[in-house]
């Protein structure tokens, strides 16, 4: 259940199964449901303050609202707005809870915990007024908040706050994550995020289409493939990773291992002269090429038994490392392009995409914001998702827009939102890790989306093995633990 779906989708998704035959009432019963399961694990005893609006967030409120009663707690419901603009499903959920309801006001009472059904994911303007003081009284009390669907104030389609927004310790959606979930700074905000099944079929998505996804083994585990009992180095790619001058060899050697370690059956580091000895020096596993300029690269990435490269980490930003890049366009191998490789572009960006979309094999480019900004200037504000699947889009390759929420689009459309990454990921050489990691699937015959969604999550997870304190090296041997627990389950892990 990795889609994701905005909230117009997921209204469309309510919409056909009532079409269906599911009633209205009954989706809204279960939430409730779902949501009142949620207060009780979360604030096993004492008071609950339940604030709800007037539609249909506020209706699943009143359901918990009634749930918890019934099952022995104190409940206390607040109301923001006019019970009579109380319609629909929301209305049956209204009469049915039957007991007080408050005009929502200040000071809040005394609770031991509270439910947030005041605005649905699908607010489209800031939270103003009582409104808006109701929320920072909620934040200022400190106490714990289960929201419905997502946070009042986070919009479920960007995850960006509007105007304010309530700090919840769990949140309780229905059918589908909405990308909201997953997006900063709604992720933060939402807490523990669960995911509940309220009676919609799955059959809905084939008339929706989603293009979103949250980032997880079913979107590349198919794309992966285990070595056989006849599979060679050759047969599992040849990876090169170029180096960068003297003084900056250690990016290109971080890279070189994650794509080794990533399945890669060879990988070179191809080298200037002046960096070859410090190079040979560090490198056992990894094998060394010595590269004169931009002909020597293109005959060694002309080589047939070449399949990926991985140009920018360390390589620097001078007209003679822009021949090297231009030399890997025009080889016939998978490329990701990294750092200093999307930098020495951000005078000329169209001429990168044009040299791309004359290529074949695929590309993946790995920007940071500010390295995103510089190729698509015009592409700075907006939607995370939106941006990224613009710039994969004109740019004909898998775009990783990096961030603590990353996001991998696709040139046909297709979009996956990343939440597996630590904080502590956010270190030097962390990114030239991951470019290695991508390329050493790229190697491996991967197509390009699914090769640099599978980095990404790999390179996650790599963090949380890692744990607190982690450096770059630290990220090529949890990724080998990381690795041998995916392939555990087909029986493919040696002791």
């Amino acid at each position: 259940m990795l889609e994701l779906l905005t909230t117009a989708q997921m209204a469309t998704a309510d919409h056909l199964a009532i079409e269906g035959g599911v009633p209205g009432i009954r989706l809204m019963e279960k939430a409730g449901a779902a949501v009142a399961r949620a207060v009780t694990a979360r604030v096993p005893e004492g008071r609950v303050l339940v604030l709800c609006g007037p539609g249909n967030n506020g209706g699943d409120g009143f359901v918990a609202a009634r749930r918890l009663r019934a099952a022995g707690r104190e409940v206390i419901v607040h109301l923001l707005g006019d019970p009579a603009r109380v319609s629909g499903d929301a209305r049956i959920a209204f009469d049915r809870w039957g007991g007080p309801t408050h005009p929502a006001d200040l000071p809040l009472p005394e609770a031991a915990g509270i439910v947030d059904a005041l605005f649905g994911a699908g607010l489209d303007r800031p939270i103003e007024g009582l409104a808006a003081k109701i929320v920072a009284a909620v934040n200022a009390s400190r106490l714990p908040v289960i929201a419905v669907d997502v946070p009042s104030g986070v919009s479920g389609n960007t995850g960006e706050v509007m105007g304010t927004a309530i700090e919840a310790v769990a949140s309780v959606t229905f059918f589908r994550l909405k990308p909201g979930h997953l997006l900063c700074p709604g992720r933060e905000l939402c807490g523990e995020v669960t995911l509940a099944d309220i009676g919609i079929p799955a059959s809905v998505l084939d008339a929706i289409g989603p293009r979103s996804w949250r980032n997880g083994r079913a979107l590349w585990a198919e794309s992966m493939r285990a070595p056989g009992a006849g599979s060679h180095k050759y047969r599992r790619g040849h990876a090169v990773v170029v180096s960068g001058g003297l003084a900056r060899t250690g990016a290109a050697r971080l890279a070189a291992g994650a794509a080794l370690r990533a399945g890669a059956g060879l990988v070179t580091v191809a080298s200037p002269p002046d960096a070859l000895v410090v190079n040979a020096s560090h490198l056992t596993a990894v094998m060394l090429g010595r590269m004169d300029g931009p002909e020597s690269l293109g005959a060694m990435l002309s080589d047939g038994r070449v399949t990926a490269a991985a140009l920018g980490p360390g390589l620097g930003l001078s007209a003679a490392e822009g021949t090297l890049v231009d030399a890997a366009l025009a080889a016939p191998v998978a490329l990701v392009l990294d750092a200093d490789a999307l930098t020495l572009w951000q005078d000329a960006p169209d001429a990168l995409f044009d040299a791309i979309a004359a290529r074949e094999a695929p590309v993946i480019l790995t920007p940071h914001e500010g390295e995103f900004a510089r190729l698509f200037p015009d592409l700075t504000t907006g939607p995370k998702p939106e941006r990224a699947r613009a710039a994969a889009a004109r740019a004909a390759a898998t775009v990783v827009l990096k961030g603590a929420d990353t996001v991998i689009a696709a040139p046909d459309g297709r979009v996956a939102i990343n939440d597996n990454a630590p904080a502590w990921l956010a270190t030097a050489g962390s990114g030239d890790v991951l470019a290695g990691i991508a390329t050493g699937f790229l190697a491996q015959g991967m197509p390009g989306f699914e090769a640099a969604a599978a980095a990404v999550w790999f390179h996650g997870a790599a963090g949380t093995e890692a744990g607190p304190g982690l450096t770059a090296e630290d990220l090529e041997p949890a990724l080998r633990t990381v690795l041998r627990r995916l392939w555990a389950p087909a029986g493919l892990v040696l002791p």
